[in-house]
């Protein structure tokens, strides 16, 4: 297959490359950018010296059109407009922004401060939690690539919202994420001297990600309201740490919940249940598309606590993202994924 990376400069495009350029059904990857069109590869990104003599492309639609896939990695508020151009082609679009996440119009714009996606291509994308949603992604050609964040916690939370064995209104979720989820671009709060030695809280009942993450909790649950959801950022570069909590309707012993977590997830490779009482780290996962989750109940207080990790460049976006287009080939979804994490 050919295959394209819109926004190839940024370090979801460049992990997208690294994945897909050792994948064994893709011959080509053709590199797109919008504002280094020109610049070699490899100059670009170093440790790519003797792997790629690649140039990176301006946007084109006609031939973009003619690829077997599109990723587009570009920021958010940028896909919206090449999907429009895409969809109905030979092409299949995997998008990692937020554009085409949310259902409602209102909430894209209220969240992320822009104008949304026409409601047709809204309907036409299909979330792409592929352990949750493989039937409806084999026959995609529009995927809505899920957020890191959302990715570690539905994945931690489904089991649970699947059965109803929460009190949904009960929910709270606490995450950490290394720096490279904010991007290549150096801001103050990005800069060294701001994060190192350092934990900071940011986006206060703002994060873009959370009604992405209670628009998919309520299909499983309707009884889902608002959710509390707080981020904080980590002096490391890759990693996604979640530790939700919540009220179990009734009373279950770790043993009961551990059993469940292991059926749920039976024939999902990437998912690994920890065993009782062992804990994971994001170091575990680092480079990979693994996310590991461990879960224990509290009979003092009747709630359950959920940890939740992933490489947020992995399986919080560009190994996701691949994972999903193996589904629509029809092929083994591990293909092209078989990294195990680098350690220590």
């Amino acid at each position: 297959m050919d295959v394209g990376i819109v926004g190839s400069t940024g370090y979801g495009g460049v992990e997208l490359y690294r994945l897909l350029s050792n994948h064994p059904n893709v011959s080509e990857c053709i590199l797109y950018s919008s504002s280094l069109d020109g610049t070699s590869y490899a100059e670009e990104y170093p440790h790519l010296s003797g792997l790629s003599g690649e140039k990176v492309k301006p946007i084109l639609l006609e031939e973009m059109q003619q690829l077997d896939f599109v990723f587009l990695a570009a920021p958010s508020g940028v896909s919206r407009e090449l999907a429009q151009n895409l969809i109905g082609k030979k092409v299949k679009v995997i998008d990692l922004s937020g554009d085409l996440r949310l259902k409602n119009p209102r909430e894209y714009e209220e969240w992320y401060k822009g104008e949304s996606a026409p409601k047709h291509i809204l309907d036409k994308a299909v979330y792409g939690l592929t352990e949750l949603n493989r039937e409806t992604i084999r026959e995609a050609d529009l995927i809505a690539n899920p957020g890191c964040f959302p990715t570690a916690t539905l994945l931690g939370l489904a089991p649970l919202f699947h059965h109803g064995l929460t009190k949904p209104h009960s929910l709270i979720i606490d995450a950490k994420t290394g720096l490279s989820g904010a991007g290549r671009k150096a801001t103050q709060s990005s800069h060294f001297s701001e994060t190192q030695e350092n934990l900071r809280i940011y986006k206060v009942h703002e994060h873009q990600h959370t009604p992405e993450i209670e628009q998919q909790l309520k299909i499983w649950d309707s009884e889902t309201g608002p959710i509390t959801f707080s981020t904080h950022l980590i002096p490391m570069t890759r990693g996604i740490m979640v530790t939700m909590y919540a009220e179990l309707k009734n009373t279950s012993t770790t043993g009961e919940l551990h059993s469940l977590y292991h059926s749920f997830f039976e024939g999902s490779p990437f998912i690994r249940v920890r065993r009782e009482g062992q804990f994971p780290s994001t170091k575990e996962v680092f480079g990979t598309n693994f996310c590991d989750v461990s879960i224990k109940a509290d009979p003092r207080t009747n709630r359950v606590t959920i940890v939740s990790v992933i490489d947020n460049l992995v399986k919080g976006a560009a190994g996701q993202a691949v994972q999903n287009m193996n589904v629509m080939l029809g092929i083994d979804e591990t293909t092209g994924l078989h990294y195990y994490p680098i350690y220590p």
